[in-house]
Protein backbone atom coordinates (compact mmCIF):
# COMPACT_ATOMS: atom_id res chain seq x y z
CA UNK A 1 0.00 0.00 0.00
CA UNK A 2 1.33 3.28 -0.78
CA UNK A 3 1.55 5.24 1.65
CA UNK A 4 1.23 9.80 1.81
CA UNK A 5 4.98 10.13 2.56
CA UNK A 6 5.85 7.91 -0.65
CA UNK A 7 3.49 10.84 -2.41
CA UNK A 8 5.63 13.45 -1.07
CA UNK A 9 8.53 12.26 -3.37
CA UNK A 10 6.94 12.04 -6.26
CA UNK A 11 8.14 15.75 -7.34
CA UNK A 12 6.33 16.98 -10.11
CA UNK A 13 2.60 16.74 -9.73
CA UNK A 14 0.84 18.28 -13.09
CA UNK A 15 2.03 20.34 -15.86
CA UNK A 16 -0.45 22.76 -18.06
CA UNK A 17 0.29 24.57 -21.17
CA UNK A 18 -2.54 26.98 -23.07
CA UNK A 19 -2.04 29.40 -25.98
CA UNK A 20 -4.47 32.39 -26.50
CA UNK A 21 -4.83 34.26 -30.06
CA UNK A 22 -4.12 38.41 -28.43
CA UNK A 23 -6.37 39.68 -30.93
CA UNK A 24 -9.28 37.67 -30.39
CA UNK A 25 -8.93 38.16 -26.30
CA UNK A 26 -8.29 41.91 -27.36
CA UNK A 27 -11.65 41.80 -28.51
CA UNK A 28 -13.05 39.87 -25.72
CA UNK A 29 -11.88 42.51 -23.58
CA UNK A 30 -13.25 45.44 -25.25
CA UNK A 31 -16.31 44.01 -25.69
CA UNK A 32 -19.08 46.74 -23.98
CA UNK A 33 -20.41 44.79 -20.89
CA UNK A 34 -17.90 42.07 -21.21
CA UNK A 35 -16.94 40.55 -18.01
CA UNK A 36 -13.63 39.76 -18.80
CA UNK A 37 -11.59 42.27 -16.82
CA UNK A 38 -13.80 40.26 -13.31
CA UNK A 39 -11.15 37.57 -14.33
CA UNK A 40 -8.08 39.09 -12.79
CA UNK A 41 -7.25 41.10 -9.86
CA UNK A 42 -6.62 44.68 -9.22
CA UNK A 43 -2.95 43.58 -9.10
CA UNK A 44 -3.21 42.28 -12.44
CA UNK A 45 -4.73 45.00 -13.92
CA UNK A 46 -2.10 47.40 -12.67
CA UNK A 47 0.42 45.47 -13.88
CA UNK A 48 -0.91 44.64 -17.32
CA UNK A 49 -1.46 48.30 -17.63
CA UNK A 50 2.22 49.83 -16.21
CA UNK A 51 3.79 46.60 -18.66
CA UNK A 52 2.03 47.56 -21.53
CA UNK A 53 2.64 51.52 -20.82
CA UNK A 54 6.52 50.26 -20.42
CA UNK A 55 6.69 48.36 -23.44
CA UNK A 56 4.34 50.89 -26.21
CA UNK A 57 2.09 47.81 -26.46
CA UNK A 58 -1.58 46.52 -26.20
CA UNK A 59 -2.89 46.05 -22.52
CA UNK A 60 -4.35 42.72 -23.86
CA UNK A 61 -0.90 41.40 -25.05
CA UNK A 62 -0.11 41.42 -21.26
CA UNK A 63 -3.45 40.05 -20.11
CA UNK A 64 -3.76 37.22 -22.56
CA UNK A 65 -0.21 36.00 -21.19
CA UNK A 66 -1.74 35.81 -17.63
CA UNK A 67 -4.80 34.73 -19.30
CA UNK A 68 -3.32 31.71 -20.56
CA UNK A 69 -1.50 30.84 -17.27
CA UNK A 70 -4.05 31.07 -15.24
CA UNK A 71 -5.41 28.61 -17.98
CA UNK A 72 -2.25 26.54 -17.33
CA UNK A 73 -2.07 26.63 -13.60
CA UNK A 74 -5.99 25.41 -13.61
CA UNK A 75 -4.57 22.59 -15.86
CA UNK A 76 -1.99 21.79 -14.00
CA UNK A 77 -3.88 21.90 -10.90
CA UNK A 78 -6.16 19.32 -13.02
CA UNK A 79 -3.38 17.16 -13.79
CA UNK A 80 -2.31 16.52 -10.50
CA UNK A 81 -5.27 15.34 -9.27
CA UNK A 82 -5.17 12.22 -11.85
CA UNK A 83 -8.33 11.98 -12.79
CA UNK A 84 -10.47 12.35 -9.45
CA UNK A 85 -12.60 15.42 -9.11
CA UNK A 86 -12.08 19.14 -10.17
CA UNK A 87 -12.59 21.41 -7.43
CA UNK A 88 -13.82 23.95 -9.15
CA UNK A 89 -16.48 24.08 -12.29
CA UNK A 90 -15.75 26.09 -15.35
CA UNK A 91 -18.46 28.48 -13.79
CA UNK A 92 -16.90 28.46 -10.18
CA UNK A 93 -13.66 28.52 -10.40
CA UNK A 94 -12.08 31.82 -8.79
CA UNK A 95 -9.86 32.96 -11.59
CA UNK A 96 -9.14 36.61 -10.16
CA UNK A 97 -7.93 34.57 -7.05
CA UNK A 98 -5.88 32.83 -9.07
CA UNK A 99 -3.20 35.91 -9.60
CA UNK A 100 -0.01 35.81 -11.88
CA UNK A 101 2.35 38.71 -10.99
CA UNK A 102 5.44 39.33 -11.71
CA UNK A 103 8.54 40.43 -9.71
CA UNK A 104 10.74 43.23 -9.96
CA UNK A 105 12.76 41.54 -12.81
CA UNK A 106 9.13 40.77 -14.45
CA UNK A 107 9.39 37.02 -13.87
CA UNK A 108 5.74 35.94 -13.31
CA UNK A 109 4.78 33.82 -10.20
CA UNK A 110 1.52 32.28 -9.26
CA UNK A 111 -0.12 34.02 -6.45
CA UNK A 112 -3.27 32.14 -4.86
CA UNK A 113 -5.91 33.89 -2.67
CA UNK A 114 -5.61 32.01 1.12
CA UNK A 115 -9.48 30.38 -0.12
CA UNK A 116 -8.12 29.32 -3.40
CA UNK A 117 -4.76 28.21 -1.96
CA UNK A 118 -6.33 26.36 1.22
CA UNK A 119 -8.64 23.94 -1.86
CA UNK A 120 -5.50 23.39 -3.68
CA UNK A 121 -3.99 21.95 -0.66
CA UNK A 122 -6.95 20.38 0.26
CA UNK A 123 -7.41 18.64 -3.20
CA UNK A 124 -3.93 17.37 -3.49
CA UNK A 125 -3.88 15.84 0.49
CA UNK A 126 -2.76 12.65 -0.52
CA UNK A 127 -2.70 12.09 -4.27
CA UNK A 128 -1.71 8.94 -4.42
CA UNK A 129 -3.18 7.46 -1.58
CA UNK A 130 -5.76 4.76 -1.25
CA UNK A 131 -8.52 7.03 0.61
CA UNK A 132 -7.90 9.48 -1.64
CA UNK A 133 -10.46 8.99 -3.92
CA UNK A 134 -13.14 8.46 -1.23
CA UNK A 135 -12.05 11.73 0.08
CA UNK A 136 -10.16 10.33 3.15
CA UNK A 137 -6.75 11.25 3.50
CA UNK A 138 -7.03 13.57 7.16
CA UNK A 139 -3.75 12.65 9.61
CA UNK A 140 -6.47 10.57 11.73
CA UNK A 141 -6.74 8.19 8.76
CA UNK A 142 -3.38 7.42 8.27
CA UNK A 143 -1.69 4.41 8.78
CA UNK A 144 0.35 4.59 12.34
CA UNK A 145 3.71 5.85 11.77
CA UNK A 146 2.51 7.47 7.90
CA UNK A 147 3.53 11.18 7.54
CA UNK A 148 0.54 13.16 7.36
CA UNK A 149 0.43 15.35 3.78
CA UNK A 150 0.92 18.95 4.62
CA UNK A 151 0.54 22.02 2.43
CA UNK A 152 4.53 22.27 2.72
CA UNK A 153 6.49 21.74 -0.34
CA UNK A 154 4.23 22.74 -2.91
CA UNK A 155 5.59 25.01 -5.73
CA UNK A 156 4.46 26.61 -8.78
CA UNK A 157 7.16 27.35 -11.74
CA UNK A 158 5.64 29.55 -14.50
CA UNK A 159 6.83 30.73 -18.04
CA UNK A 160 4.64 32.76 -20.13
CA UNK A 161 5.81 33.85 -23.35
CA UNK A 162 4.35 35.83 -26.70
CA UNK A 163 5.13 35.66 -30.29
CA UNK A 164 3.02 37.69 -32.69
CA UNK A 165 -0.18 37.10 -32.39
CA UNK A 166 0.14 34.52 -30.03
CA UNK A 167 0.53 34.17 -25.97
CA UNK A 168 1.29 31.19 -24.65
CA UNK A 169 1.73 29.92 -21.21
CA UNK A 170 3.19 26.57 -19.16
CA UNK A 171 3.00 25.96 -15.55
CA UNK A 172 4.15 23.10 -13.28
CA UNK A 173 3.41 22.35 -10.07
CA UNK A 174 5.63 20.47 -7.52
CA UNK A 175 5.96 18.99 -4.02
CA UNK A 176 9.40 19.29 -3.18
CA UNK A 177 11.13 15.82 -1.96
Amino acid sequence: MMQCEEAVALGILGIGHDVVDVRAFGEQLAEPGSRMRALFSARELRQARMRAELKHDGESVHLAGKWAAKESVVKAWCAALGGGSAPYTLDNTPWSGIEILGDARGVPHVLLQAGVHAELVRSLACPVHPLRAQGVCAADAMPAGAAACTDGGLRWHLSISHDGPIASAVAVLERAE
